[in-house]
């Protein structure tokens, strides 16, 4: 399989070709199953961005924009007072099912943006135009995915020796199910595979990342599928991975990045960095833009959602494995602090610290 009929198999997030429903890859059965549904509520939307069933920042924000065009669709009347009464209802309902990933709101604001821009068009047309603008997220994402991989595959390229795999690691999922194409943190090693290089080229070290096992679910499956020599291993085996001298570098996504370059990702992304830093090893953040939240001046200001305490008890297990009424912390992400990031990566360019200035010299923020 190449890696674009590989790329045509897992297709994230779509419009069905009537528009008459949103159509996603429904994550929480990979990888035993590849299973499409569609989405036709405001409802059955919500729980899947909530449940994770369509997840990773850039497809959160494809989605979004995808469902709220879909229900934009659906409402009744042609008066743009009431139709955009009902708009702003529908996007701040959306908005409510995940408070950390930026990538949801930015794109539900770019949605509203194009409704207030073409207030003096009939209803009609401005519903037109939500499809159309949702086409464009989308198109932009496969853009903004390719761009930071060539940055990635750069990086990669000064690592390669002749006769010698090199060693990636990255944690939880941010590859081409958790965007439109490409991902974020894989583009580079999908980048080398475009350019030719044989999956033999690299190893990549998939962490499971519990509690939700993304990285074992969906990291490995994806690059194993593409025909990368690929190895999964517990979170809690990356530190003797390091010292063991198998690992060149680190890419990792990231849900939202505040103004000082403080980023927040997946639970246990802070605790890789951290390993990363005492072993010396390169440790990047793959971020598109939109991801950037220069409102944000630090990580402290990053909302952290709080999951439910079965995702650790009993999710993935045939009997509980905690005891009854145990109280359980159950954060969905941490936040990586700045100084141990040795660069973020955007489609518009390599940042290093102080990020603030690093950001305003890309015009991330103006």
């Amino acid at each position: 399989m190449t890696v674009e009929e590989f790329f045509d198999q897992v297709i994230t997030v779509r419009m069905r070709e009537d528009r008459s429903s949103l159509d996603i890859i429904d994550q929480t059965l990979l990888p035993g199953t590849i299973k499409r549904i569609n989405l036709n509520t405001k409802e059955e939307i919500w729980e899947a961005i909530k449940k994770l069933r369509v997840r990773g920042a850039p497809a959160i924000g494809a989605a979004a924009a995808y469902g709220i065009a879909l229900l934009a669709s659906g409402i009744a009347g042609d008066q743009y007072d009431a139709f955009y009464s009902r708009f702003k209802e529908l996007k701040d309902y959306l908005a409510s099912s995940r408070p950390t990933a930026v990538n949801l709101f930015w794109a539900l604001n770019r949605m509203e943006a194009a409704v207030t821009a073409n207030k003096e068009r009939d209803v009609t047309a401005i519903k037109e135009l939500l499809f159309e603008e949702a086409d464009k997220i989308r198109e932009e994402d496969i853009q903004i995915s390719r761009g930071i991989g060539e940055i990635g595959f750069g990086l990669l390229k000064e690592l390669k020796k002749e006769g010698r795999e090199i060693g990636i690691l990255t944690h939880c999922n941010a590859g081409t199910l958790a965007t439109a194409k490409y991902g974020t943190a894989t583009a580079p090693m999908y980048i080398a595979l475009e350019k030719g290089w044989p999956g033999t080229a690299m190893h990549v070290y998939c962490d499971e990342t519990r509690p939700l096992l993304q990285g074992a679910r969906l990291t490995s499956f994806e690059l194993y599928n593409a025909g990368i020599t690929t190895t999964l291993q517990c979170d809690n085996m990356a530190s003797i991975l390091m010292k063991s001298g198998k690992i060149d570098i680190i890419f990792v996504g990231c849900d939202r990045v505040a103004r000082n370059g403080d980023a927040a990702n997946k639970i246990g992304t802070s605790g890789v960095a951290i390993l990363a830093k005492h072993y010396g090893i390169p440790f990047y953040v793959c971020a598109p833009t939109s991801t950037i939240d220069m409102d944000t001046l630090t990580g402290d200001q990053i909302p952290i959602e709080m999951r439910s305490p079965d995702e650790v008890t009993e999710m993935w297990y045939k009997e509980r494995m905690a005891p009854e009424g145990i109280n359980v912390y159950n954060p969905a992400f941490d936040v990586t602090d700045h100084s141990l990031i040795t660069g973020i990566i955007t489609e518009k360019g390599m940042c290093h610290a102080p990020y603030d200035k690093a950001f305003e010299s890309l015009g991330i923020g103006r």
